[in-house]
């Protein structure tokens, strides 16, 4: 039981003010791997799903018309960056793609602000209802510290200065601008196959209510997706409780970290570059030629 705790007690020993790298990736690639994949991909979710950020989306249909590609690129880049970091060839040349692809858009710093705010908040709190253990105070701070480094790369203004901040600031957005909205909805029909993958093979015939029973309420109210039964909420919740549980007493260090042997894709079955991803031409939405 004791050797569970081994990374934890790494992290303890470290400053995630700058160590915040080895924290986050430690967090990602060997105590929550699982946990983690799936809080970010409930984080694009949500950002894809305030209405001006739909529209976008629809606009140049990356999302709804070439969907595999599009999250499998976001997932590239951004796993790129957390196992380089920001100061590293490839961690360097994935922020450089992910500053390219967005320049030609109009995107306000508020829409900004709120993607990175979903990156900070959701998967923490995934983490602290059905992780194994909930994340600790360093874990929280160096997932913050490591987007607003993010944030700030990208030229994103007034990123709170704290997790507990930003955390307050994205509640205070969400419930101000997450409103039912039929572009969100066509984006999370079509993405709705990645969340899919996540079900574990034996409840798969439950598969689209049990995605629909991780949304909370707002989500579901602005992609117009119906609430499940509850039994069908209940029940994921009991078994993602005894999940935690099971893990916790029974489990052990992971030895051979996440992405040991490369980031996979299927988009990419026999590799990629990192210049091949996001669309090569952009469609910007109300420009010709663009």
């Amino acid at each position: 039981m004791r050797a569970r705790y081994t990374n934890l007690a790494r992290i303890r020993a470290l400053d995630p003010e700058h160590d915040y790298l080895p924290i986050y990736q430690t967090m990602l690639r060997y105590e929550f791997p699982w946990d983690m994949r799936l809080g970010l991909n409930l984080a694009f979710n949500r950002s894809f799903s305030i209405p001006s950020i739909a529209a976008l989306h629809v606009a140049t249909g990356e999302l709804t018309e070439r969907t595999q590609k599009r999250i499998d690129d976001t997932g590239l880049l951004m796993y790129e960056m957390v196992l380089n970091g920001f100061d590293q060839p490839r961690g360097r040349e994935a922020l450089r793609r992910v500053n390219h692809i967005h320049r030609p858009y109009d995107i306000s710093n508020d829409d900004y602000l709120y993607v990175l705010g979903c990156l900070v908040v959701i998967p923490t709190r995934w983490l602290q209802r059905y992780g194994w253990r909930p994340p600790c105070c360093h874990e929280r701070q160096a997932t913050y510290r490591f987007y607003r480094e993010l944030g700030r790369r990208m030229g994103i203004l007034n990123i709170p200065g704290s997790y507990e901040a930003f955390e307050a600031w994205f509640d205070t957005h969400d419930a101000a601008y997450l409103k039912p909205n039929d572009e969100a909805a066509a984006i999370e029909r079509a993405t709705r196959m990645l969340m899919l993958t996540r079900i574990p093979k034996p409840f798969a015939r439950l598969g689209n209510c049990l995605v629909s029973a991780m949304y909370d309420v707002p989500l579901r109210r602005a992609t117009r997706v119906a609430a499940p039964a509850w039994p069908v909420r209940a029940g994921l919740h009991l078994a993602l409780k005894t999940r935690s549980r099971l893990q916790r007493w029974f489990g052990a260090p992971r030895t051979t970290p996440l992405f040991a042997d490369g980031i996979k894709a299927k988009s990419y079955p026999d590799g990629y570059e990192i210049s091949q991803l996001g669309p090569q031409r952009a469609h910007v939405p109300g420009r010709s030629g663009a």
